[in-house]
């Protein structure tokens, strides 16, 4: 294997906790283990701000100097742009001034996140992430259905499969089916950011047998715990903490109208959890039969379906076909050398 020199710029980096963070993090380890010399630049050797309305995410404003002068250091093989901020903006224009290729990726809807959040149209944050995009010699995404809504909204850069992996060595079966859990039966449980855009309120607000049980932090979670009184609110878990909370579960759901993949979902499934989420982009692309759960525009329709035809032993196997090593050997056949 010949070992590339890869630059990756995300605005998306620890301390946040969250899908993005996670697969960057696992796939960078990954190719550095490989033999790859990989260059993150992230917000940390950079001034930040918070974001006004979502606090815990913070901004990175660097000094184009700065940028460019650690990209001429590295002298990078491949460059990849995983986030479109301010950061991602100071790479692309270094690439788009030399001639270089490079390489997108697309994670997060943006637009829909800054209507739900700031009341901004969508329209306009698409306009700008077409500009953003359409430059790259590829753009990553993890499932089929994004691919072709993109494209509907006129995205026209050469598209790649990126998909997400699961950690097998944490992400397993319990020995006894669903755990130990303290909880009244059936657990339903829901992992990830406690927002607004994350659609959790559909989850909370269910009026279903059984606990439900919020694994996470964010702007809402207060507001949340206060009007949910019923729901276990247990913050961030990582590891095999985390782990557990989905061993003790019976049903994992994913109330998520806005996510490009749903990390979670095929953690969940490793565990041996079915799922129950809306029939949107991501869930449609996992969730492809009864065994693994169900998906249904009524979320409540959904968890009855998905706790009557689940199926440990496939729920298990389907997340099981989702490794880190597949990722990361998609990743980087995906990458576009920057002088072509």
């Amino acid at each position: 294997m010949t070992h590339q020199r890869i630059l990756i710029a995300t605005e998306a980096w620890h301390p946040q906790v969250n899908g993005v963070v996670r697969t960057l993090d696992t796939t960078v380890r990954t190719l550095r283990g490989w033999g790859h010399v990989v260059d993150v630049l992230e917000p940390s050797s950079f001034w930040t701000i918070p974001v006004p309305f979502y606090p815990e995410i913070r901004v990175c404003l660097p000094r184009p100097g700065r940028v460019y002068d650690r990209i001429r250091r590295f002298r990078p093989d491949d460059v990849h742009i995983s986030t479109e901020g301010p950061l991602g903006r100071l790479v692309r224009r270094y690439c788009l001034n030399r001639g270089w290729r490079f390489s997108t990726s697309y994670h997060t809807r943006f637009p829909e996140y800054l209507a739900e959040l700031a009341r901004v149209p969508e329209r306009w944050s698409y306009h700008v992430l077409r500009q953003f995009h359409n430059r790259a010699g590829a753009l990553m995404v993890a499932t089929p259905s994004l691919q072709l809504e993109l494209k509907a909204r006129g995205f026209t850069a050469p598209m790649c499969r990126w998909s997400r992996g699961v950690d097998l060595t944490l992400f397993r079966p319990h020995p006894h089916p669903h755990g130990d859990s303290p909880y009244p039966r059936p657990v339903l449980l829901y992992v990830g950011r406690v927002s607004a855009e994350k659609g959790i309120e559909d989850f909370l607000r269910l009026s279903t047998p059984g606990t439900k049980v919020v694994v996470g932090d964010g702007p809402a979670r207060a507001d949340l715990e206060r009007r949910y009184p019923a729901a276990k609110f247990l913050g961030y878990r990582k590891g095999e903490a985390l782990a557990a909370c989905y061993a003790m579960a019976d049903l994992f759901v994913f109330p998520s109208k806005t996510d490009t993949f749903g990390l979670v979902t095929i953690e969940a499934l490793a565990c041996g959890v079915p799922v129950a989420a809306y029939p949107v982009t991501g869930p449609k692309d996992i969730i492809t039969h009864d065994a693994l759960g169900a998906l249904d525009h009524d979320l409540g329709a959904a968890v009855e379906r998905a706790l009557r035809t689940g199926n440990r032993a496939a729920c298990i196997a389907e997340g099981r076909s989702y490794t880190w090593e597949n990722c990361t050997r998609q990743f980087l056949e995906n990458l576009v050398p920057v002088r072509g």
